[in-house]
């Protein structure tokens, strides 16, 4: 019986993707998340989601952004390679000093490693965390003309997968964008010409930011994410475009215009 291929993070943007297209191909998946016992704060959860696995998907909650990530990707690493799991393929960020220390502890671990280091998702706007403020009609963020190469996560679990799947991929970093630089003003606008919503965009400072986010009562772990995120992150560092996409499957990737059509068509933003 083949082994599965065990996804952290199976429910989320990319891993939902990832399992659907490894049940496509056949292949036995297994998740681990709270909800099936996996903890990221519980490293007694740890072995046994990897034992018996013949590779892993990685995504780390809430982000590898955050503090503390390098150590906890290091240590599932070491464990997943003692338990004879050894091709693990990482989903890093862009331009995140912790992500990049990430990497290094995942690469120094033994395994056998893909990362795929990703930009800002599209489906940011119709499944995460901008879709409510879409359907109220403006989005205020500490952020103005830095533009960022949205990619889209079909393109990143097709990646994925084929890093999970195909031996070539291992020892092979690569950087996804989108094949357009926006700013996030330009992206707002592109959405409400496609889905006849009057949608606005406000450059606002960090202090508003953070009001509005302890007013929404988001979870501190994320706010302090986002905070980091706009604060850090998006100061310019990442405003270029990279081939990951095309040098792993052989195609250039999704333009934000068509992942933008095909959320509208599909009601995301009614």
């Amino acid at each position: 019986m083949e082994k599965p291929i065990l996804i952290i993070g199976g429910k989320g943007k990319t891993g939902s993707r990832v399992a659907e297209r490894l049940h496509a191909l056949n292949k036995p998946v297994r998740f681990a998340s709270r909800s099936t016992g996996f903890d990221w704060t519980d490293r007694s959860t740890w072995a046994i989601a990897l034992q018996g696995a013949s590779a892993a998907y990685i995504t780390y909650y809430p982000d590898l952004a955050v503090k503390g990530a390098p150590d906890d990707i290091e240590a599932l690493a070491k464990l997943a390679v003692s338990l004879g799991v050894k091709r693990l393929v990482l989903l890093s960020g862009r331009g995140e000093p912790e992500a990049q220390e990430s990497e290094r502890r995942l690469i120094a671990s033994g395994a056998d490693w893909t990362i795929v280091r990703s930009s800002w998702f599209n489906q940011n706007f119709d499944e995460g965390q901008f879709q409510p403020m879409i359907l109220e009609g403006e989005i205020a963020l500490p952020v103005s003309g830095v533009r960022e190469p949205f990619i889209d996560a079909d393109d990143i679990a097709d990646v994925v997968v084929a890093a999970l799947t195909d031996p070539r991929h291992i020892g092979e970093l690569y950087e996804v964008t989108g094949p357009r630089l926006l700013t996030f003003a330009e992206a707002i606008a592109e959405i409400s010409k496609a889905s006849g919503r009057e949608v606005f965009f406000q450059t606002i400072s960090n202090e508003e930011f953070v009001k509005g986010l302890k007013s929404a009562e988001v979870p501190e772990d994320l706010a302090e994410l986002l905070v980091e995120l706009f604060t850090v992150v998006l100061d310019g560092r990442n405003e270029y475009l990279t081939d990951g996409v095309q040098r792993a499957l052989g195609r250039s990737p999704k333009d934000f215009a068509g992942y933008v059509e095909d959320a509208a068509a599909g009601g995301a933003w009614k």
